[in-house]
């Protein structure tokens, strides 16, 4: 950057995608301030930031938040990643998604209108499209399957509300299957690579969910935050992108990689057998690449494993008890 050094919000900024925003930011010379409850986000994320006098961390729920409190204040360019990202759970704790990512956004939006900021990027989920003909488009119909997927969806529908009625700058990045160091290690059973990295460090075998030949639009994480840069820093607003590497790899491929025996367990409903971006559109417009290949991103995981350790250990039997809402609930 040349000049004064713009300043960033990013919001779930200890967390696994916001952790890495703040990263890129830093490096490309941005003032950077952080809001994240550390529900979901570890502070040692961005502990190698604390002695830097361009950043800042404010330990706090994104609903506590009015419009012209400090932290806002001048602020740029707001990266909004906070919320609840744990999927399964949503079945049974819907109020609970409900009030973290939809109104949670509205406060950040309102926080982010009244202080006059430049850019509002939010990070949607490709949840929306459901059970999707792929590749997906953006004018793809949007059919959630579960509160998590519709609460992204939601939150996703008001910043566009407020970019139309209020006229924020506002752009969303639809993410498919975001991937790399640092993903979640809460107490939910959830994403693949959480469950298996530390199946994998315990010595117990991967459960593949069905026949393992299921297909995820995998993007390292690093590309993720190079996108929501991007959508930041372009005279676009109004704009909804896809984002995924747009190269579908299957489970069986992971289980290749990572290394390990397999246990196979019940494919559960609502879910897609492949997940795969059509990024056409933010190819064009943003002028984006993936960089990170699929075999350079897992690589990079393995050598960092240890961050897993302390993850919980998901088996078989804890598995289907944790899944049970979401089978009763989805099932046909």
């Amino acid at each position: 950057m040349t000049g004064t050094a713009k300043t960033t919000l990013v919001t779930g900024g200890a967390g696994f995608i916001g952790s890495h925003m703040v990263d890129l930011l830093i490096g490309q010379g941005y003032k950077v301030r952080v809001i994240d409850n550390l529900v979901g986000g570890r502070e040692r994320n961005i502990a190698h930031h604390r002695n830097n006098s361009h950043f800042s961390f404010e330990a706090a729920d994104i609903r506590a938040y009015q419009p012209g409190h400090p932290v806002f204040a001048g602020v740029d360019y707001v990266f909004h990643f906070a919320g609840i990202g744990d999927i399964v759970p949503s079945i049974e704790r819907p109020m609970e998604y409900m009030s973290a990512n939809v109104q949670g956004t509205v406060h950040m939006l309102e926080c982010s209108r009244a202080a006059g900021a430049k850019k509002f990027v939010y990070a949607a989920s490709s949840s929306c499209y459901g059970l999707a003909k792929t590749p997906t488009r953006e004018d793809h119909p949007i059919a959630p399957q579960y509160p998590y997927a519709l609460s992204k969806y939601q939150g996703e529908q008001v910043a566009l509300h407020w970019h139309r009625v209020y006229r924020l700058p506002v752009n969303s990045i639809r993410i498919f299957n975001a991937y790399g160091t640092r993903s979640r290690t809460s107490g939910a059973y959830g994403a693949v690579f959480g469950v298996f990295l530390k199946q994998k460090l315990a010595g117990k075998p991967f459960t593949v969910v069905g026949d393992g030949t299921q297909t995820r639009d995998f993007l390292y994480v690093t590309d993720v935050a190079e996108a929501f840069l991007k959508a930041a820093t372009t005279a676009k607003t109004g704009e909804v992108w896809n984002l995924g590497a747009g190269s579908p790899q299957s489970v069986n491929r992971l289980v290749e990689l990572l290394g390990g025996s397999v246990v196979h367990i019940p494919k559960r409903p609502g879910e897609p057998d492949c997940t795969f971006a059509d990024i056409t559109r933010i190819k064009r417009d943003l002028r984006w690449q993936a960089k990170v290949s699929f075999e350079e991103g897992v690589s990079r995981i393995l050598s960092e494993i240890d961050y897993w350790r302390d993850a919980p250990l998901w088996e078989p039997e804890s598995i289907a008890k944790a899944t049970e809402g979401w089978f009763a609930a989805l099932s046909a």
